[in-house]
């Protein structure tokens, strides 16, 4: 179930943002008159599912999410990218849990999902990734509902689907909750020194090779969570797209001064370590960075979990974020 952020995730995206739905609820029962179902609309279409699912199987992006919201899960696709994200009960959940799936969709295993016998099946892989799966197959074993990533910043409503379609919705609301306090209380701390900045921000994913950085902006992976404690992102792309080309770009390094030289303050994405991409290590490396007006008034803080997906994951990128800010209160 990969979809890293790669160019082609960002295309995945780019085409998944028209296509994704919403849930609905219109009661009933199965066609057994076994339980209540209901309606659920999703990135493949209205699905009658129960409305009190067991028994779950959750890949990709839904893999998180459904642990976070201690969903009934008897099956989930590997998903080694999130590990890193994972505190020590969602990591013991996530290595328990049987495995139906591998890292990429086509390695999903379709008789291992049908032995663990589930009720409710949700993909969490974007739109056009649903064609390396075979969904009338999966439909043969239970209800499928495919909630995939759009731009950036919709990982708190398509994570909100996912728990409402898996019936989890409590401990979804409980983390939710706790993201928003600790975004407040952040917020409120930093409210003298990040609103009065204007930021720009370097993404992972630039390809050296080609000689491009990874601009970020409003709502894309590195910033959006940033934003919730008070920081303001400036400038737009030069050529949107649908989907996350709406939100970063991919210049060549010799643009660094146009793209980031009105910063007053920059941010880049750095590994769940602390390390330092390649892509981002080779902006970094360039004398036109060094130049900046922000590198040079050492105003430049790494952000970790920039890839977080749920509320869980977000905390860590804001007492990240906070502990990388810190110097700012002492100016």
């Amino acid at each position: 179930m990969a979809i890293r952020r790669t160019s082609a995730l960002v295309g995945a995206l780019a085409l998944a943002l028209a296509l994704t739905g919403c849930g609905t609820s219109e009661a009933g029962t199965d066609k057994d008159g076994r339980g209540e179902t209901r309606a659920f609309k999703a990135d493949n279409g209205k699905i009658t599912i129960p409305a009190d699912p067991q028994r779950v199987v959750a890949t990709g992006y839904a893999v998180p999410a459904l642990i976070e919201a201690d969903a009934p899960l008897v099956g989930i696709s590997s998903w080694k990218r999130g590990v890193p994200m994972m505190d020590d009960e969602t990591l013991a959940r996530y290595k328990k849990l049987t495995k139906i799936a591998g890292e990429q969709a086509a390695e999903t295993n379709y008789e291992a999902i049908a032995e663990v016998d589930p009720d409710l099946i949700v993909i969490g892989v974007p739109a056009p990734v649903l064609g390396d799966i075979d969904v009338e197959r999966l439909e043969s074993i239970a209800p499928v509902v495919a909630i995939g990533p759009t731009v950036p910043s919709a990982w708190r409503e398509l994570s909100h689907k996912q728990a409402d379609a898996a019936g989890s919705l409590e401990r979804f609301d409980a983390v939710k909750a706790e993201y928003e306090a600790k975004a407040e209380t952040l917020s409120e701390k930093y409210k003298d020194v990040l609103p009065e900045l204007k930021m720009g921000h370097v993404g992972a994913y630039g390809e050296v090779a080609k000689g491009t950085f990874h601009r970020e902006f409003s709502g894309s992976w590195g910033p959006n969570i940033v934003e919730d404690m008070g920081a303001t992102y400036y400038g737009e792309v030069q050529e949107p797209g649908p989907g996350s080309a709406s939100v970063s770009e991919y210049p060549s390094i010799e643009e660094i001064p146009d793209s980031l030289g009105d910063a007053d303050a920059l941010t880049y994405s750095v590994n769940a370590d602390g390390s330092v991409p390649e892509s981002v290590q080779y902006v970094m490396d360039s004398p036109l960075w060094k130049n900046l007006p922000a590198v040079k008034a050492g105003k430049t803080f790494p952000i970790r979990y920039t890839e977080a997906a749920t509320y869980g994951q977000a905390k860590q990128t804001l007492d990240a974020a906070a502990k990388a800010f810190a110097p700012l209160l002492d100016q």
